[in-house]
């Protein structure tokens, strides 16, 4: 071994907090270390090693293990910094990076080669994708079988959460015929697929590091004497399987440090189990609990607020803990209530420029957070009419997500059955339907609707047309084009006469248009020949007693319809972007016409885009947007939260689950983001499916009301 290395003292006392210096000291067998937001977490895990380090602890004695790979290279560098040891003595890195260099040692043990391969997300995707077609080609070409992404998804969980797989498919697929017969089939030739090429997917990483931890005692025993320290960050998000690889190297002489938050448990959906740091010191007894309660981001006022909300859990439901401010005081959180989405829009954008003008915060001060992508879409609209620049940090803006894109092409081509682009999309998302078959799918049925005299919905359906459909598509097809018929029918009163479907040199879309979205409809052809709603009424006229629908109403044809089901075969989290299409419905109420709206959409994405902004200033002078899981870890002076109602926080469906407990950890995690300002506003009318008068969050309602103010006038003064 070589020699210890040494390194200038360092006055712990004096550089720690009290709470901070408890924990960094501890001498218990284990410690659980309840770090919460703000509390400096960071620090205290790097004084942790530099202290073990003082004690005679060699570097390669000590394993820490992160989330992300950005956590522990800086983790890593600050303690080199402060200690002046290279990182490359530590064993420091993500429990996946970790497994996989243990496995390059043990390799033969768990039946793999020391040179195996590590497939990305991509490759496994295709290699599951080739097995399943092998395997069960009836069953993922079924008109009701799962993609191959949902189906591996499914098993993924059930592998980090060791939980039997058909279990895990009878709760997920249960609505796909024989899934529980035959997913575990597939897995078993893809995982004989992978050895044979020695190859291992992310998944198997862990696994495999566990199975030998589990049943190779001499292994076991090596690695548990290599690590007598073990320092896990994030504890709170671990899964079931990488508690598992702790437990198992834990050894007589192994000291474990979990440092966490359970108040800041929120991914319990992807796999994290909330009972390991609840249970840790039952699973590891002799136990020291140490919290860390003195916070450096937030006022007094913003704390006692959201120690307030923790108050209202159960006992059961998390450790008590009252974060103190080391900050001056400031105004409390304020509590707005909205009529509805789009008001609740336009007073953040106003109170914001209110902020800038009036207060000197900078745009990039400032966040607004959401619980869910589609609350976001309405303030979206209203930042890009005024021009405030913003960027996304959750992703893509709404209405330039692949579903919602590919939806609203189905709006675009019920709107204008002209609309080539719009309609080759579409059918490109039916398996077995690539560009050249839709080419022949539209060719053949513009010459029926030519041909025939009727409309090209009606000739998509005729037999000549249905013979360029590829067998194995013809259902998906059919209630594809049966959906556009309900659409239309409901739109116009009745079938669009046959002529105005006929293309022209001057509004044909050439096949090699790159297909812009929402391409369609803008200011700039408003002197083309296309047809409008309007005149397409004109030309067709209907009974006096028909009530055309709505453009909401249109919406909710076309979610009930082929879409809303396509969504669950082919997503993991079909169910939230189920909720993303659903609340269009409310957003379309706003508009007189489909025309109307989709005239706005489409400006809406020839406006400045969030990569845009990106290349031209990094997003610096920008204002940001974000949902709250995508901004767990970050602080900004001030925060928006918008949505704070019963239904949206918590969502319906975290309520009818029995969810609440985590909707509340995902509240706290929001307001404790804020370090000088907290507002939260939320519409008293739904803009989903059912119209429906909202209460404002029961969180809020649960907290104390002496923590926050509500605020019922204009949108200048706060």
């Amino acid at each position: 071994m070589p020699d210890l290395p040494t390194f200038p003292p360092i006055d712990f006392r004096s550089e720690l907090n009290e709470d901070q210096f408890g924990a960094v000291t501890s001498r218990g067998r284990h410690a659980l270390v309840l770090a919460g937001a703000g509390s400096g977490k960071t620090r205290t895990l790097t004084y942790r090693v530099a202290w073990l380090l003082s004690q005679g602890i060699p570097p390669w004695r000590i394993l820490l293990l992160t989330f992300t790979n950005k956590a522990a290279g800086e983790m890593l560098e600050r303690i080199e910094d402060l200690t002046g040891i290279p990182r490359a003595q530590f064993w420091g890195g993500t429990f996946h990076s970790i497994g996989q260099r243990i496995l390059r040692t043990n390799a033969p043990a768990v039946g793999i080669r020391p040179d195996f391969t590590i497939l990305d997300a991509d490759d496994a995707d295709t290699l599951f994708g080739s097995i399943c077609k092998q395997v069960a080609p009836d069953f993922v070409k079924g008109k009701n079988a799962p993609s191959p992404r949902v189906i591996y998804d499914a098993v993924s969980f059930a592998r980090n959460t060791l939980t039997p797989i058909r279990e895990i498919v009878r709760e997920r697929l249960g609505w796909a015929p024989r899934a529980e017969e035959i997913v575990p089939s597939i897995w078993e030739e893809y995982t004989t697929a992978k050895r044979q090429q020695n190859s291992c997917d992310y998944d198997d990483l862990l696994e495999l590091f566990c199975n030998l931890l589990k049943n190779d005692p001499p292994a076991r025993e090596r690695y548990q004497n290599r690590f007598r320290h073990i320092l896990v960050d994030e504890f709170q998000d671990t899964n079931t399987l990488q508690s598992e690889i702790v437990r198992l190297l834990t050894g007589a002489e192994t000291h474990v440090m979990a440092v966490g938050d359970d108040a800041q448990c929120i991914y319990t959906w992807r796999g994290a189990n909330y009972k390991n740091i609840v249970d840790f010191p039952e699973n590891f007894p002799d136990t020291e609990l140490h919290k860390i309660e003195i916070n450096y981001r937030s006022t007094p006022e913003i704390l006692d607020f959201s120690n307030s909300i923790l108050n209202a859990r159960t006992e059961e439901s998390g450790f008590s803990k009252q974060l103190r401010s080391t900050k001056e005081h400031g105004s409390q959180p304020f509590v707005i209530p909205q009529l509805d989405a789009f008001a609740q829009a336009r007073t953040v954008v106003s109170k914001i420029r209110g902020l800038v003008e009036d207060e000197g915060y900078a745009l990039s001060d400032i966040i607004v957070l959401y619980r869910a992508h589609f609350q976001a879409k309405e303030l979206q609209l209203e930042l890009t009419n005024l021009s405030v620049p913003f960027v996304i940090t959750s992703g893509i803006q709404f209405f330039q997500q692949a579903h919602v894109r590919d939806f609203v092409a189905q709006l675009r081509f019920v709107q204008n059955n002209n609309d080539r682009v719009a309609f080759t999309r579409v059918l490109g998302l039916i398996d077995k339907i690539g560009p050249r078959t839709a080419d022949r799918i539209w060719a053949t049925g513009q010459n029926t609707a030519s041909n025939k005299n009727i409309s090209i919905l009606s000739a998509l359906l005729d037999p000549l047309v249905m013979k360029k459909v590829p067998e194995v598509a013809r259902d998906d097809y059919r209630d594809l084009v049966l959906t556009w018929q309900n659409m239309s029918e409901a739109l116009y009163g009745a079938e669009i006469p046959s002529g105005m479907e006929k293309e022209t040199p001057e509004n044909q879309v050439s096949e090699n248009s790159p297909g812009e979205l929402f391409d369609f409809f803008s200011e700039a052809r408003k002197d083309d020949n296309r047809l409008s709603e309007e005149d397409l009424r004109s030309e067709n006229p209907v009974p006096e007693n028909t009530v055309l629908a709505t453009p909401a109403e249109v919406v909710r044809i076309g979610i009930d319809g082929w879409y809303g089901d396509f969504l669950k075969k082919i997503y993991p989290n079909w169910q939230q972007r189920f909720d993303d299409l659903e609340s269009m419905i409310g957003f379309a109420e706003k508009f007189e016409s489909l025309g109307d709206m989709l005239t706005q959409l489409a400006l809406l994405n020839s406006e400045t885009t969030d990569k845009d902004m990106r290349e031209r200033d990094g997003g610096q002078n920008s204002l940001r947007l974000s949902t709250i899981h995508q901004a767990k870890g970050l602080e900004f002076p001030v925060v928006f939260v918008i949505g704070c109602a019963d239904g949206l926080f918590p969502l319906r469906r975290a309520v009818e689950t029995g969810d609440v407990d985590e909707e509340r950890r995902l509240f706290y995690v929001a307001c404790t983001r804020a370090k000088e300002r907290l507002f939260m506003l939320y519409p008293k009318m739904s803009s989903v499916r059912d119209a429906s008068l909202l209460e404002i969050s029961q969180f809020i309602r649960e907290a104390d009301s002496s923590t926050y103010r509500m605020y019922y006038g204009g949108t200048r003064m706060f």
